[in-house]
């Protein structure tokens, strides 16, 4: 019995913390975990109890009366110590019943816990907890529904370290089922983000249903993370604007956006499948990929790009320079330089790509994502 109690005691001391909003498994979780407690603290309640009887009442040492106490409680059938009168036995008897309602009522949660699978889930539930510790530089989705889930299938194709965020139990339940690290809660507060890692992450995309839930979510996270690139989705032009005033580095409407696009595609088609194949899926020939020129890292800075000779050494091509003030050079020339902080955007194959970033450094603050080889 003692054993018992420690093991109880154990589980009660190293619980999960709350939620502000859990999930079903987490309900139950802390429903079991109140009421083991509970029956802990009614046995030595009563173990106390009967200790202290022995030792006030009947006068016996305190050693005794302790001992008589838990062979009482554990029913082994010793005989008294000390005599008792009808005082006395009258108590015990009432001892032994307190005693049997309090372990029979722990046996009985403790079966329930594992007929409920609750030491299985303690231990998930742990372990999300520890990759959550983990993540650093990864990409947050606040919300998993049509827009979220597209979001997550092109992060996963791209083997991006991601992690996403919903209040809704059966959406979150689709992306575990999907194998993607997902946490209930509702994104808008600053403990849901701090939990999912917000002070380290590279990117948060806010996909939520309504506009106000993704200005808040976006508030929240520059609030604690200034350097964090913030995507947002918007369903208005008026809430696009709303979520640039609220500090969204890029902010997606689907309508407008789709509308574009549609359009785009039937002017100019064969554009658009270009387009389509360089940035999306999994099975594309080429690739868009952006590094920065950091001075501390890359040896070519000052160079132009005939003497860096990057098309020659990789076979990629450079399509476009954004200077660090923010101006944008289209179809560079040979003689166009490499200055500090430039983000240089390159199309090419995988492999080419790959023997680009080998020659360039990688963007910092976050690490270069490059696409997958063929046999990967």
């Amino acid at each position: 019995m003692a054993a018992l109690t420690f093991i109880f005691c154990e589980i009660c001391v190293n619980a999960e913390p709350s939620f502000s909003s859990p999930s079903a498994i987490e309900q139950r979780y802390r429903r079991l975990q109140a009421e083991l407690i509970g029956g802990v603290v009614a046995l030595v309640g009563v173990f106390v109890a009967g200790t202290l009887w022995y030792w006030l009442v009947e006068g016996w040492p305190w050693t005794d009366a302790a001992y008589m106490t838990m062979i009482t409680l554990a029913t082994v059938g010793y005989g008294e110590i000390h005599p008792l009168g009808d005082r006395g036995r009258l108590f015990t008897m009432t001892l032994i019943l307190l005693g049997v309602i309090s372990i029979g009522y722990i046996v009985n949660r403790f079966t329930e816990a594992l007929i409920q699978g609750y030491f299985q889930e303690r231990i998930r539930l742990q372990q999300r907890r520890r990759l959550m510790d983990t993540l650093a530089n990864h990409y947050i989705i606040c919300g998993f529904g049509r827009t979220g889930r597209q979001v997550a299938l092109e992060f996963a194709v791209e083997g991006i370290t991601f992690v996403v965020v919903d209040l809704d139990g059966a959406l979150l339940q689709t992306a575990q089922d999907l194998g993607y690290p997902a946490l209930q809660g509702d994104a808008t507060l600053d403990e849901t983000l701090l939990r999912v890692g917000i002070d380290r992450a590279a990117c948060i995309v806010a996909a939520l249903p309504s506009d106000a839930e993704n200005l808040y979510t976006v508030l929240s996270a520059k609030t604690l993370n200034p350097k964090i690139r913030a995507i947002a989705r918007a369903s208005t032009e008026e809430a696009v604007k709303k979520m640039r005033r609220g500090g969204a580095d890029v902010v997606i409407s689907p309508y407008i956006t789709g509308g574009k696009r549609m359009a785009a595609a039937a002017i100019r088609p064969e554009v658009m499948d270009f387009l389509d194949g360089t940035l999306t899926g999994g099975d594309r020939a080429y690739y868009l990929e952006e590094f920065l020129i950091d001075p501390e890292t890359c040896p070519l800075v000052g160079l132009s790009l005939r003497d860096a000779r990057l098309r020659s050494q990789s076979g990629a091509l450079v399509l476009a320079i954004r200077r660090s003030e923010g101006a944008l050079t289209v179809g560079p020339t040979a003689d166009t330089q490499l200055l500090p902080r430039d983000v240089i955007i390159c199309l090419g194959t995988a492999e080419q790509l790959r023997s680009l970033n080998q020659i360039l450094s990688p963007r910092q603050g976050k690490k270069l994502r490059l696409p997958r080889s063929s046999s990967s």
